[in-house]
């Protein structure tokens, strides 16, 4: 069977490529080695912070706009919440990466902000606990996004407009064709004029000249009870990164599930191979990693760990994107990795997706996700 374009990898990226493929009128199948959602990847664990104030580079704000408003529009076609605005906190001393990148995104875009000192943050957000010489840019607009439901409402939009889709049927070969791609899984083969792979830690395993730029790193995240639960609602608490000393931390208030959701970036530091790492193993030393940052800045939600969650960064050597046709290959499109930060990007990344794999390009600003910044990348 022939069809405009198949999707490796159904999580984040992939599901909203797929329901903007469907929407507009093309033949798709969305092929994952796991459920249609599921948990082995790196888009579960109820959400993912959105942030407009954008500390990783400034270029990323034209995407998040647009990012806000799909998701808008993807509420509205699921008759659900999917975003919820909390305001987004950036800590960390005056020099530090995340406060001097949030205010140069927030001054280079016009975006609402305010820049807090230390009493100030205690004031408004009681919840933390911070020394005197820490400061936050705090933006309105941040917040949440429902990534589970997101992706499960991205996968029946995708159905209901015609696509196909198939969980538990891993690709184990491609082969470039003169007409497009021969995809072969462990159930069939397919034909398609076009390939996107948003497999996320699977991308260098698919594709073997990107090993080296798509390298997998293992998560934790702690959802921990809070003694004082007033200080954590959504209502009292932002989403926050706090970069400090013991590390760069993210967090969210307590929502759909017990407890407050912290983790660290990077974690620690531990790269793995997606098919063979235990994820169900919670060492005492990755709670000790989060409980460092729980402990001296959120006393109120130092309590029992409620939950542990395990999941998985695909990071590139400069924490940026990678959007672009494979190198002599211009029939497969990369969608991945995203580096830790890139679901709150998924509405607009299918809007993309569908741009390049149906067009050949697209409308967006995505000049710093090429991969021939990488010396790395073999043609």
């Amino acid at each position: 069977m022939m069809y405009d374009v198949i999707v490796v990898g159904v999580g984040g990226m992939g599901s909203a490529a797929l329901a903007e493929l469907a929407r507009r009128g093309a033949r798709v199948l969305g092929l994952d080695r796991a459920g249609i959602p599921n948990d082995q990847g790196s888009s579960h664990g109820v959400n993912r912070i959105i942030r407009l104030a954008y500390a990783e580079d400034p270029r990323y704000v034209p995407l998040l706009r647009r990012a806000y408003e799909r998701w808008r529009e993807l509420e509205r076609a699921l008759g659900e919440p999917i975003l919820i605005t909390t305001g987004g906190l950036d800590m960390g001393l005056p020099t530090s990466r995340v406060v001097t990148g949030s205010l140069a995104s927030a001054r280079a875009h016009d975006l609402p902000h305010e820049l807090l000192q230390a009493d100030a943050i205690l004031r408004r957000f009681p919840g933390f606990a911070l020394p005197d010489d820490i400061v936050a840019v705090y933006q309105p607009d941040g917040g949440f996004v429902l990534s589970e439901r997101a992706i499960a409402g991205h996968a029946r939009l995708a159905l209901d407009a015609g696509a196909d889709l198939h969980g538990h049927e891993p690709v184990v070969e491609w082969e470039a064709l003169d007409t497009g791609v021969a995809v072969r899984t462990a159930v069939a083969e397919y034909r398609t004029r076009h390939m996107i792979v948003s497999a996320g830690a699977w991308v260098g395993k698919l594709l073997p000249s990107l090993a080296r730029v798509a390298v997998p790193e293992r998560q934790v995240l702690l959802w921990a009870a809070t003694t004082q639960p007033e200080r954590f609602t959504p209502a009292a608490l932002p989403v926050f990164i706090l970069d400090v000393e013991e590390g760069a931390f993210y967090g969210f208030p307590e929502y759909g599930i017990p407890g407050l959701k912290i983790g660290r970036m990077h974690h620690r530091r531990e790269v793995i191979d997606p098919d063979t790492w235990d994820r169900t193993l919670i060492e005492p030393e990755d709670v000790a990693v989060l409980r460092a940052a729980t402990s001296r800045y959120l006393p109120g939600a130092d309590g029992p760990a409620l939950t542990l969650k395990t999941c998985m960064f695909t990071n590139a050597p400069d924490e940026h994107f990678i959007i672009d046709a494979l190198p002599g290959v211009p029939a497969v499109t990369v969608i991945s990795p995203c580096s830790g930060h890139g679901y709150k990007f998924a509405s607009v990344m299918g809007e993309i997706a569908a741009d390049l794999a149906l067009d050949g390009g697209t409308a967006h600003d995505i000049e710093m996700f090429r991969l021939d910044r990488f010396t790395e990348v073999s043609t």
